[in-house]
């Protein structure tokens, strides 16, 4: 094999609680972590040159030292004492800084891609204790699929593929950094956790009411009352008939959830003529099976 071709799927937290914090700065959590269709598109190719050299779609991401793609192929490489050199070519269409998990998605593919092109022998628990290395959710986006996320993001249970749906993610032209979102929570009471137990009995039910309705992320009350924008695009959402709407991650992306394709197509025209948005697409969940 000379060259790979993959997907690195976005994801969105269909529920997140934080539980506590370690003393090296870390959080554990509670969530329930779900890929949908957007996704990157990386190529890996092997090369005559020896080294690794990578491009992006996007400027301002293309230092291979300061990609989180770039690390994960030279952390394989590394380790594996690989000669043979590698082109990484990174198309970027998963919004930036926005709580999707994009450029953990794109080290886990790539990790993927540099085991399969050099035939490594990496199963997925293996690449999963590298990925952690790189980042809390890389190992999720290993996995990828409806899984439960505790510890720091490391301790992952499949769930059964949640009951399809529509999707629509909406970012608003800002970005957030997760590290401040999390120093700021920890000034901060969580005064409401999210049933993240009751959420997973509703995905085991194929009840999409029962998911929507357990849905809930204790970041929102950090993230929010900085960008008000972020309840200004849920409130839109819910007045176009979503059966809910919740930010993902550390935000600011927020995801709405439909059961009536018409509905979501509509909204979604309506989503990208309010003015509160930069991006804004329609998709679906995306399971393993």
């Amino acid at each position: 094999m000379e060259e790979i071709r993959l997907k690195a799927r976005a994801k969105i937290n269909l529920s997140l609680d934080v539980t506590g914090r370690r003393e090296n700065g870390y959080h554990d959590v509670k969530m329930v972590m779900q890929s949908i269709g957007i996704y990157d598109s990386i190529t890996i190719r092997k090369t005559k040159e020896p080294g690794i050299t990578f491009e992006c779609s996007l400027k301002f991401l293309s230092e291979p030292e300061s990609n989180i793609a770039y690390r994960a192929a030279k952390l394989l490489m590394d380790e594996f004492g690989i000669a043979q050199g590698i082109h990484i070519n990174l198309t970027k269409f998963i919004p930036v800084a926005a709580g999707m998990a994009g450029g953990s998605t794109d080290a886990a593919a790539v990790l993927y891609g540099v085991n399969k092109l050099f035939e490594l022998g990496l199963d997925e628990k293996a690449l999963c204790e590298r990925g952690v290395k790189l980042g809390a959710d890389v190992p999720f986006c290993i996995m990828r699929g409806t899984v439960l996320s505790e510890g720091i993001g490391e301790i992952l249970t499949p769930l059964p593929a949640a009951v399809q749906c529509h999707v629509i993610v909406a970012k608003p032209s800002i970005s957030v950094s997760t590290k401040l979102v999390y120093e700021a929570l920890d000034s901060k009471e969580i005064v409401k956790h999210p049933d993240v137990d009751a959420q997973i009995e509703a995905i085991r039910r194929g009840d999409l009411m029962g998911i929507v309705k357990t849905m809930g992320n204790v970041l929102e009350d950090v993230t929010i009352p900085m960008h008000p924008v972020i309840d200004d695009i849920k409130g839109q959402f819910l007045k176009d008939g979503a059966l809910g709407a919740m930010m993902s991650g550390s935000g600011p992306t927020v995801f709405a959830i439909f059961d009536d394709e018409k509905l979501a197509q509509d909204a979604l025209i309506n989503m990208r003529n309010s003015g509160l948005v930069a991006q804004a697409y329609l998709t679906e969940f995306y399971n393993r099976s």
